[in-house]
């Protein structure tokens, strides 16, 4: 049966988006070739959208049939810090070979500047025989999903698009017309790629920042979150961000001195991107650090503390896991001998090293029972006033719990 719209790669980009294209009337089917891996929608969200006509599939000949297809392939960065393409590059070629003309392509998925033109163009020609912006429309959009946001989602966020051709950004303008209430033009491919860049960038740089004022202040004896709070009353030139144990999170950080050459510039292009990787990369052991001075200051040796993780989601209130500093932080504990057991609303089963951290079913016996708690993550089912009552010794690393109540990051 033909569908409107194909989503290819439902993990955290692709779900939502078919998610808002099945409540806005769009004849959606998903495709992935292995299993839906979103975790910010409930089985019951996905069986309502089932119920609404919304079905996946594993047939690639499904694309065939579609009048736009969104890529939103996971991207990640490799071990090289390079942006591995080869889940678009997957998702490339199963169009292609049923790539119709008069398609509109759009890619979602994160991507460096000249992605869209230089690495999917090529697939989507050679394996369909036709011609980007002549035969068929192709646009790239930076996805700004935001997970748990109840205020912004797909409709009330403005979205952003670029075209190969004029006429590549005009249909790629209808289609998201459809779903939101604001469609900005960018002038091409490469600027709608550029504010991926741009976004996501400007957020791990701050919280750099935020999390470079952490270490000094603790070093002060100043209260950084109560100087973010007075702060963020200036009406203009400022907005807050705040520290944490590390940055997880789907959006990565990307450094031009990683991208492929053809698009690398002269000189020392965005140094201060990789600064922020580097200072955020730190925090993980900023923590151990804090918290075996705290085990110390209190006459207790982290070898053999047991030490309790409250969430380890990278995200607050969702149960994604992507990037989250949880685990390098909890193997660093380990390394230091300590006995650790985590809590986490959204998390019943979490393994560090491939082995299984003991899971606290009571979270309050399990905090009394613990030398050290440490909040990683700030569920809102977490009760900061009676955690810092019932743990020995409560580090917060999210600025959550009441002033004088526990230590702060």
């Amino acid at each position: 049966m033909p569908a409107d719209l194909a989503v290819i790669g439902l993990g955290h980009l692709g779900l939502p988006l078919a998610q808002a294209a099945v409540a806005a009337g769009i004849e959606t089917v998903g495709y992935d070739s292995g299993p839906v891996t979103d975790s910010t929608l409930s089985a019951a969200e996905i069986r309502r959208m089932s119920a609404a006509g919304f079905r996946v599939t594993t047939n690639p000949a499904e694309l065939g049939r579609v009048r736009t297809a969104v890529i939103c392939a996971p991207t990640r960065l490799g071990a090289d810090r390079a942006l591995d393409l080869s889940a678009v590059g997957g998702a490339g070629r199963a169009l292609a070979a049923r790539l119709r003309p008069h398609t509109t392509v759009i890619l979602e998925s994160a991507a460096h500047p000249g992605v869209t033109e230089d690495y999917l163009r090529p697939i989507l020609e050679e394996g369909s025989g036709l011609r980007a912006g002549r035969d068929f429309h192709l646009a790239y959009s930076p996805s700004r999903l935001d997970p748990g946001n109840r205020t912004h989602g797909v409709s009330n966020t403005p979205k952003v698009i670029g075209g190969l051709t004029p006429a590549c950004t005009e249909s790629a303008h209808a289609f998201y017309a459809r779903l939101t209430e604001k469609v900005v033009r960018a002038r091409g491919l490469r600027e709608a790629e550029t504010v991926q860049l741009l976004e996501t960038n400007y957020r791990h740089v701050n919280i750099a920042l935020m999390n470079e004022m952490a270490v000094l202040c603790h070093d002060l004896g100043v209260d950084l979150w109560d100087v973010i709070r007075c702060a963020e009353t200036k009406p203009y030139g400022f907005q807050a961000f705040r520290p944490g144990p590390g940055v997880g999170g789907h959006g990565v950080p990307l450094d031009p001195n990683y991208l492929p050459h053809t698009t690398r510039t002269p000189g020392h292009p965005l140094r201060m991107v990789g600064l922020a990787q580097e200072i955020n990369n730190r925090m993980p052991q900023y923590v151990i650090q804090r918290s075996a001075t705290l085990l110390n200051e209190h006459g207790k040796s982290a070898r053999g503390a047991r030490v309790l993780l409250l969430g380890v989601t990278y995200k607050p209130d969702l149960a994604d896991q992507e990037g989250s500093p949880a685990g390098e932080i909890a193997s660093r504990l380990i390394d230091l001998g300590a006995l650790i057991s985590y809590h986490d609303p959204y998390i019943t089963g979490w393994r560090v090293r491939d082995r299984p951290v003991p899971r606290a079913e009571s979270l309050y016996e399990a905090a009394a029972n613990a030398d050290l708690t440490i909040l990683l993550q700030h569920h809102r089912t977490y009760d900061m006033q009676a955690l810092a009552v019932k743990a020995q010794l409560l580090l917060d690393t999210r600025g959550a719990s009441p002033v004088g109540a526990a230590h702060r990051l």
